[in-house]
């Protein structure tokens, strides 16, 4: 079993100042490295058989590196086997601190790990993602250490040519789990540390196979709640980034930023504002969104959401060019940007992630199902019409069915989950003994007395009102409806 741990670092001033040393120190390793690949790719595929063009030297198997991923060293191992460009350029570490002495300062493991993420990057891109980036301070924040190398005692942390250092220490590791790695990260609100923990001991999460699901529970995600269930219920949307005082205050402190120079220190200052707003509601928003996974989670067996393409939904609308004058036309994107920030803000995509994370860690199972035509389809006759919706209110064109759009899709959500993996729900039974709301005529006209059940009327004279100088009903302030003490209306005789 693996968890994830992240403590709220308690630094110095000396002790901050050393890890944003090595942060840029680090960054400008990695660029280096990043660009030495690139050059070597680009010397040996690209522009001939040559290990650099200053020297002009041809690329020989004994000189130079010849694969697509290499760097500038040697590429051959003391037993005869040849190196990827990881294995070369952690043997340049050595050199590295000949050339630059303030490189001493860093961890060997650090500035080791820091090419091992290079390293990554490249396997990812091979795996069909993005090809690496060069980084900047904003995009560059964390380093890494081996395990075994960071100490934990009580609200201490030993970090390698750091030192002891205080840290909230807001949860204790549990027993039998080993740290198998730590990250320092810096933030705008201060410095983090992650712990990742693994015991082999306790298995893996499983989730519980569809065949064991009893309950289902379908949500449809919105912007004007966050949630609708299929059993009625739904959960308010908070909007932590677009409530008018967020975009007030984020609006103000923009606006200083802007009237500050550039490169001047009360220009990183206000930055510094704004960027924190930003870490508040990312929080908010955070710790709101796992509060409502685990709500969710409680209600069924199986939570069923639909699998959306949230990138595509917020994506910008396609330019509509003139054929005749060349101009482009209006085509709805000043107004679908607000649009595109209410479903950002909302986050679909990390509540789904956290409700599947909760659903696991319950032994529950998150579903997902297609999202084509929910919202369209009746529950009533599954008349599919796009006339059957008009923004939240559903009248089905076919049989006249009323309902809410949103809760009308949830239930359309939980019925394509039982159609598609084949679920066996268990339906509650309902006694037969319960009280039913009349029927009422054509004509008829509602009332509360006609449309509630009748419940067994409370005796008075049971009750605390049959003490004497207790009526038996309430009156009024200045009421004479008084009763006579003869008569058998009386609460006392």
């Amino acid at each position: 079993m693996i968890l994830s741990y992240v403590y709220k670092l308690r630094p110095s001033g000396s002790q901050s100042a050393k890890m944003q040393s090595w942060l840029d120190m680090l960054r400008a390793t990695y660029n280096w490295c990043l660009a030495d690949r690139i050059e070597t790719y680009h010397y040996s595929f690209i522009q001939g058989a040559y290990c650099s063009l200053r020297t002009k030297a041809e690329a020989y198997p004994l000189t130079c590196c010849i694969v697509k991923n290499g760097a500038t060293g040697n590429p051959w191992k003391n037993n005869g086997k040849k190196r990827n460009a990881g294995t070369i350029q952690d043997a340049a570490l050595v050199d590295l601190k000949a050339a630059r002495p303030w490189y001493k300062s860093i961890d060997s493991d650090v500035l080791q790990r820091n090419i091992a993420r290079l390293n990554t990057a490249y396997k990812n891109f091979f795996d069909g993602r993005g090809f690496p980036a060069f980084k900047n301070r904003s995009n560059f924040r964390s380093f890494e250490y081996k395990p075994g190398r960071v100490k934990l005692k009580g609200i201490l942390v030993y970090l390698p040519k750091i030192g002891w250092m205080r840290f909230f220490n807001s949860r204790p590791i549990p027993d039998g789990f080993a740290v198998r790695s730590v990250t320092i990260r810096r933030r705008t609100d201060g410095w983090f540390i992650s712990v990742r923990l693994e015991d082999k001991s306790i298995p893996e999460l499983m989730p519980r196979p569809t065949s064991e699901v009893k309950t289902a529970v379908g949500l449809d995600m919105g912007l004007t709640k966050l949630v609708h269930c299929s059993d009625g219920s739904d959960i308010p949307n908070p909007r932590f980034a677009t409530n008018q005082k967020t975009k007030r205050t984020l609006s103000i402190r923009q606006r200083r930023v802007s009237r500050t120079k550039k490169g001047s220190r009360k220009r990183k200052k206000r930055a510094a504002e704004v960027a924190k707003l930003h870490s508040k509601v990312s929080n908010r928003r955070n710790a709101h969104q796992w509060q409502v996974a685990n709500k969710l989670v409680k209600k069924a067996d199986a939570v069923v959401v639909e699998d959306l393409n949230i990138q595509g939904m917020v994506r910008r609308c396609k330019p509509k060019p003139d054929e005749g004058t060349g101009c482009f036309l209006p085509n709805g994107q000043s107004a679908k940007r607000g649009l595109n920030r209410s479903i950002l803000d909302a986050s679909w995509g990390e509540l789904i992630n956290k409700i599947q994370y909760a659903a696991e860690k319950s032994g529950k199972v998150l579903l997902k199902v297609n999202p084509r035509d929910t919202s369209r389809e009746c529950s009533a006759c599954g008349h599919i019409d796009k006339a059957n919706r008009d923004r939240e209110r559903f009248i089905c064109t076919r049989c006249g069915h009323f309902d809410h759009a949103d809760k009308q899709a949830a239930r359309n959500i939980k019925r394509k989950a039982v159609t598609e993996y084949g679920l066996k729900l268990v339906t509650k039974k309902v006694r037969r003994d319960s009280a039913e709301p009349k029927q009422l005529t054509l004509f008829e006209t509602p009332s509360v007395e006609l449309t509630t059940s009748k419940g067994r009327k409370h005796d008075t004279r049971k009750g605390k009102r049959c003490v004497p100088g207790n009526l038996g009903r309430q009156l009024e302030l200045f009421s004479q409806d008084m009763w006579d003490v003869s008569s058998a209306e009386s609460p006392f005789f």
